[in-house]
């Protein structure tokens, strides 16, 4: 162990540890969630942190091998290489404070090391001196949590673009499979299996543009604000430089807020991009329900689809298979929702200057931009690629549900198609062949009227005109 101080007074902490004493009172204090800081956040970190420490020393703050050292600690987390060195919890009290300073102390003491000298040096490198100079965690976490988002919303779009683009396909394979459609759980009128697979993309897509707009929610950061906006401590040449430095670090559109007040005080822009990726998360478990009506049974459900086969589906029935990629999808996108929810109270809970709840909203906002961006890869992956048309089944429904009578009637009308529709009911026969054995169509006639342009054209043909 090796003995290190703070406003509190001495503590204990192990000799090795990248961390610090702030860190070990903060180990302490906050066992709540036990999941790990989300490590976009910290690869953020390390690019604010650098930015900064670059802007530092073309001021003149530090000598070059000191700097280079900083540096060099800072590139490293940006990188991920220290990782298991952020050891607090994902949520803490003082608006991330505890993050903040255990980012400083594992830069300071990295640092230390690239230079030869010993850990908790920090006549040489200190934590808050050299690391944290000219900064705040009121400026740093934020602007680190949107650098974050914005790199995962990209990773996210990415993801909502191939799912999307599966279901075109989808579209295209099932083009020709008419099927049953349904409202309220009853059947309808008719419509093509590859018609509800173009809906789906339709949707994604308006996905993927509105998380294609959310970066411009989050492009304008408060760094350089300091503990209120105020810029209190930091040079006006510092705060003019470094949201540029970070500019061209991470290659994002940012921007130095024009009210640093405001950007330091609110944030409800984080509630906004929540809004948006709930909004995705809504379309998922949509579609994933639908997913699981239409391969229900096999045999004795719906079975208008066969999902692929991920698992066994029971320890006690023999050959049961179950939807389980579109159920553990809908469960993340119910996750999601109630993320949004906690993140949405937590934005609203700011008070006056600054929102103390900043780890809570962090937390949420990256874990559903993971969520949703693991549950549109293995959906798409697991299970959309692979999915099935049954056509026989779907062709039996259409033969056999009063939803085709609906097609029929333009041509014999409504009085007949309704009595065609009770008398297949009470002898229990097919809408199909109850029309051909009254002789209102031949069979032409009826494949003709349920085919798959039928079906899907707009609207019906211009009547000619009698003369």
């Amino acid at each position: 162990m090796r003995t290190e101080h703070d406003l509190l007074g001495m503590r204990s902490v192990p000799a090795k540890a990248l961390h610090g004493i702030y860190t070990e009172r903060a180990l302490e204090n906050f066992t709540l969630s036990h999941r790990p800081v989300n490590s976009a956040l910290i690869h953020a970190y390390g690019a604010v942190k650098l930015a900064c420490a670059q802007t530092n020393h073309e001021l003149g703050w530090w000598d070059d091998a000191k700097a280079r050292a900083i540096e060099s600690a800072c590139l490293e987390m940006m990188e991920g290489r220290l990782d298991s060195a952020i050891v607090v919890d994902a949520l803490q009290g003082g608006a991330g404070t505890s993050t903040n300073m255990n980012v400083n102390e594992v830069l300071a003491n990295r640092a230390l090391l690239i230079l030869g000298k010993t850990l908790a040096d920090y006549q040489t490198v200190s934590p808050l001196d050299d690391i944290n100079l000219h900064q705040s965690t009121n400026d740093t976490y934020p602007t680190s949590l949107k650098v974050a988002a914005i790199q995962s919303l990209r990773n996210l779009q990415t993801e909502v673009i191939s799912l999307l683009e599966e279901f075109q396909r989808k579209e295209q394979q099932f083009a020709r499979v008419v099927k049953v459609g349904r409202t309220q759980l009853q059947d309808a009128v008719l419509i093509t299996l590859g018609r509800e697979m173009g809906a789906y993309a339709e949707a994604f897509a308006r996905d993927r543009w509105r998380i294609y707009k959310c970066e411009e929610r989050l492009r304008i950061v408060n760094l350089g604000g300091t503990a209120i906006g105020t810029g209190l401590s930091a040079p006006r040449e510092y705060i003019f430089r470094v949201v540029d430095r970070l500019r061209d670090i991470t290659h994002l559109g940012l921007a130095r807020a024009e009210n640093l007040v405001e950007c330091t005080q609110n944030t409800d822009v984080f509630v906004e991009v929540s809004g948006i990726l709930k909004a995705c998360a809504t379309n998922l478990l949509k579609v994933a329900t639908d997913f699981r009506l239409m391969s229900s049974g096999p045999d004795s459900g719906i079975g208008e689809i066969r999902l692929p086969a991920r698992q066994a589906g029971s320890s006690i029935m023999p050959g049961k298979v179950n939807p389980v990629i579109p159920e553990a999808v809908s469960q993340a996108a119910l996750m999601v929702m109630s993320n949004d929810q906690a993140l949405t109270q937590a934005c609203a809970m700011g008070n006056l200057e600054l929102n103390a709840f900043m780890p809570l909203i962090a937390d949420t906002l990256l874990t559903n931009l993971d969520l949703l961006q693991n549950a549109c890869r293995i959906f798409r992956s697991h299970c959309v690629e692979g999915v099935e048309a049954d056509e026989e089944r779907c062709r039996a429904h259409v033969e056999g549900a009063t939803a085709s009578i609906t097609a029929l009637v333009e041509s014999i009308g409504y009085e007949k198609a309704q009595a065609i529709a009770n008398l297949a009911k009470s002898e229990g026969k097919q809408i199909r062949r109850t029309v051909l054995e009254q002789g209102l169509l031949s069979a032409e006639q009826f494949d003709q009227l349920v085919s798959p342009e039928n079906v899907t054209r707009l609207g019906s043909p211009p009547r000619e005109k009698k003369p």
